[in-house]
C-alpha cells in the first residue's frame, strides 16, 4: 500500500500533458465472452507502458464502478497517445481491431473515452492525507502551501482560503 502524506499537498506538471481517461460498460452482465476480453486487454497495455516510460505515459490510474471499469490516464503529450493507439507493434491496435470484429455493434459491451489538452499552469488539485493520487502521482507532489494554498492560488489567481488550512507537517 502507498503511503498516506498527512496534511494538504497539490501537484505540478512541467508543460502541457494529456489526461485520457478510458473505460467499458457491461451492458450485458451474462455476456462473460464479450466482455470479459474487453475488460482484461488494459492490463497488459499500461504495464508495458509504465517500463517504457519513453512512450509517453506519466501515470495511470484503474477505477471500477457498477456496470464498468475505467483508466484514467495522463501522458506527455497527445502525440504520444496518439502514436501508442495506431501503432501496429505496441498492443492497443489489435486489441482495438479484436473489439471491433468480436463486439463490434451488438451493443453487449460499450466502450469510451475522453482526451483533454491540459496547458501549462491550466489546472489545480488538492490531496488530503492521501497516498500520491493522480496528477500528484503523474508529477511532482509538494505542499499544498503559500501561493498553493487554494485554488484560485494554485491556478495564479489571488484569494484567500474559505476555512482556514489544517497544517500540512
Amino acid at each position: 500500500m502507498d503511503s498516506i502524506h498527512p496534511g494538504r499537498y497539490t501537484a505540478e506538471v512541467q508543460g502541457p500533458f494529456v489526461v485520457f481517461i478510458i473505460g467499458m460498460r457491461i451492458n450485458r452482465i451474462l455476456a462473460f465472452a464479450r466482455w470479459l476480453p474487453v475488460a482484461r486487454a488494459m492490463r497488459p497495455m499500461v504495464e508495458h507502458l509504465l517500463a517504457h516510460r519513453e512512450l509517453g505515459l506519466l501515470h495511470a490510474q484503474a477505477y471500477a464502478y457498477w456496470r464498468g471499469a475505467a483508466l484514467v490516464q495522463y501522458w506527455r503529450s497527445f502525440e504520444h497517445l496518439e502514436r501508442f493507439a495506431r501503432d501496429p507493434a505496441l498492443s492497443h491496435l489489435d486489441a482495438w481491431q479484436r473489439f471491433n470484429r468480436a463486439v463490434g455493434a451488438d451493443g453487449s459491451v460499450g466502450i469510451w473515452h475522453e482526451t483533454y489538452l491540459v496547458q501549462a499552469g491550466q489546472y489545480e488539485c488538492v490531496y488530503g492525507n492521501m497516498p500520491r493520487f493522480g496528477l500528484a502521482a503523474a508529477g511532482r507532489h509538494m505542499k499544498a502551501v503559500g501561493a498553493r494554498e487554494t485554488a484560485k492560488r494554485r491556478l495564479g489567481r489571488e484569494g484567500e482560503p474559505a476555512v482556514p488550512s489544517y497544517e500540512t507537517p
